[in-house]
């Protein structure tokens, strides 16, 4: 079989869509071998050029001009005879030729829609008009979890019988262990506590890093967070400035993926109070790290959590304070609840996942 990807966020994106991209394409020419896998884009980047030194892994440069990506991109994926076109992002091209050819998108949220305040007018528009599109010329659409595929059917009037929930995994470093040197060596190089809670993920208002902040004030908890800045920051250190707790919380930047590996598994707990995610994928990242996990009631978190994480609502700063006081207080608790997600986690593994992948495949060529 040889399957073809939209591989502009394999190539050029850091974090989220960037990571599915790249952990899709390893584990399945790692696990089914003998398909090809075809990345097209216009060009390249040294993201994910390990991956690409794998025999089954091609980059195929695709046609120059103006919106190439949505108008010759199927075309050109078309030219090379592949069986299935995988958009990884919720698009597919808009034009193609008559060569017979299978469409996949996988769709990972419509917060654009849920929460229409974090986006313009312009890019709601846009992404809505863009994954309609998508989600009609598909034959089948991906959802990573069942809170997407709820939103799929509600909001772009999708047949379920179209839409199949796989779960995404997350980046191999969390599944190492890490040298005593490197855990030492990161240890001195971000200068980190003897002991912390964690946060990881864009220092954004959806992600409310804020009642964090608020709910460690007043206690001598040490927050260590990991994040782009946007300018929701400026609110956060208005209120770290005002209660004088510069030096309780630690802002990290620069941190390699092996790092953050790291980072997670120091962590006494991880804290991830979002008010909406499609999937979450810090949450599988801490708990593979075997580091208990304070998470939202809301969204697909509790999917990505597990039966033992700690659940807190949102939008409460005490509860999410009570929750953070008991786990940082109870040891036996945090290592109960840490070895247990531990078992429950093994299901985002990548093996399970490549095979569900490669089961669609088959199911819609067939």
């Amino acid at each position: 079989m040889k399957i073809a990807y939209d591989a502009k966020r394999f190539f050029h994106n850091t974090s989220g869509l960037g990571n599915y991209s790249r952990d899709l394409v390893r584990i399945l020419s790692k696990y089914f071998p003998e398909n090809e896998y075809i990345l097209l884009h216009k060009n390249k980047s040294d993201r994910g050029k390990e991956i690409l030194e794998n025999p089954n892994v091609h980059f195929v440069e695709t046609s120059k001009g103006n919106m190439s990506r949505q108008f010759k991109m199927g075309k050109d994926a078309q030219k090379q005879n592949a069986d299935i076109f995988h958009g990884l992002s919720g698009e597919l091209p808009l034009k193609w030729d008559k060569n017979p050819i299978k469409k996949i998108v996988t769709i990972h949220d419509l917060i654009f829609v849920r929460y229409p305040q974090y986006y313009s007018f312009f890019d709601r528009k846009i992404h809505f008009w863009k994954f309609k599109k998508a989600a009609n010329s598909a034959n089948k659409i991906i959802a990573i979890s069942e809170q997407t595929k709820r939103d799929i059917v509600q909001f772009l009037k999708v047949p379920e019988s179209k839409i199949e929930v796989i779960y995404q995994g997350c980046h191999k470093a969390f599944k190492e262990e890490q040298s005593k040197e490197f855990i030492q060596a990161t240890k001195e190089k971000f200068n980190l506590p003897e002991r912390f809670i964690l946060n990881v993920g864009t220092i954004e208002d959806r992600k409310n890093l804020l009642n964090i902040v608020k709910g460690i004030n007043g206690t001598h908890i040490p927050l260590v967070v990991v994040g782009k800045k946007t300018k929701y920051f400026q609110k956060i250190a208005g209120f770290i400035q005002k209660n004088k707790m510069e030096k309780q919380i630690d802002f990290l930047e620069g941190v390699s993926m092996d790092e953050l590996a790291v980072i997670y598994k120091l962590a006494d707990i991880f804290v991830y109070p979002s008010f909406f995610e499609g999937f979450g994928i810090p949450v599988i990242e801490a708990l593979f790290s075997k580091t208990v996990t304070i998470t939202s009631n809301t969204s697909c978190l509790p999917e990505a959590g597990g039966p033992d994480s700690v659940y807190i609502d949102p939008k409460n700063h005490l509860d999410i304070q009570s929750k953070i006081k008991f786990l940082w207080e109870n040891e036996s608790e945090r290592k109960r609840r840490a070895e247990k997600s531990f078992e429950f986690v093994q299901k985002f593994n990548d093996e399970p996942i490549a095979n569900e992948v490669m089961t669609l495949y088959r199911k819609i060529i067939s």
